[in-house]
């Protein structure tokens, strides 16, 4: 049996303080899709998911997020946070949030919108990454 969905939050989190593409790619599904709205066309699949995933922490090595809210639903988790880092020797945090579609202990979607007026202004242009970079 998998995990839960709040053991799944829990361990999903860490994987992302951790930094660890493996960590985090083990717990979507074979099938699963992670798109970043604005950033990146949706990655479908765990080695599309690991490649994107891969991409996200070479661009910002410091990539941080601090939680401001979780949503647990029993096929969902959802996440609202500050995200921060540092990209081209420009530091930047904006909000954030998470839509995850979970089943069988197993992250089937991740949606992930992010302010990108405000991480734009930080950074300026935002960049493109995923399986092209």
């Amino acid at each position: 049996m998998g995990l839960s969905t709040d053991e799944l939050a829990m361990a999903y989190h860490q994987g992302w303080a951790d930094r660890n593409p493996e960590t985090i790619v083990s717990m979507h599904s074979a099938d699963s899709v992670f798109h970043v709205h604005g950033g990146a066309e949706p990655a479908v699949g765990q080695e599309a998911v690991r490649i994107l995933i891969t991409s996200l922490l070479t661009l910002v090595p410091d990539l941080h997020f601090e939680t401001k809210r979780v949503y647990i639903g029993e096929d969902h988790i959802a996440f609202e946070y500050n995200m921060s880092g540092t990209y081209e020797d420009a530091h930047f945090v904006c909000d954030g949030a998470d839509v995850i579609a979970v089943a069988d202990g197993l992250v089937t979607r991740k949606d992930t919108y992010l302010d990108l007026v405000a991480l734009g202004d930080q950074i300026g242009s935002i960049p493109q990454f995923g399986a092209t970079v």
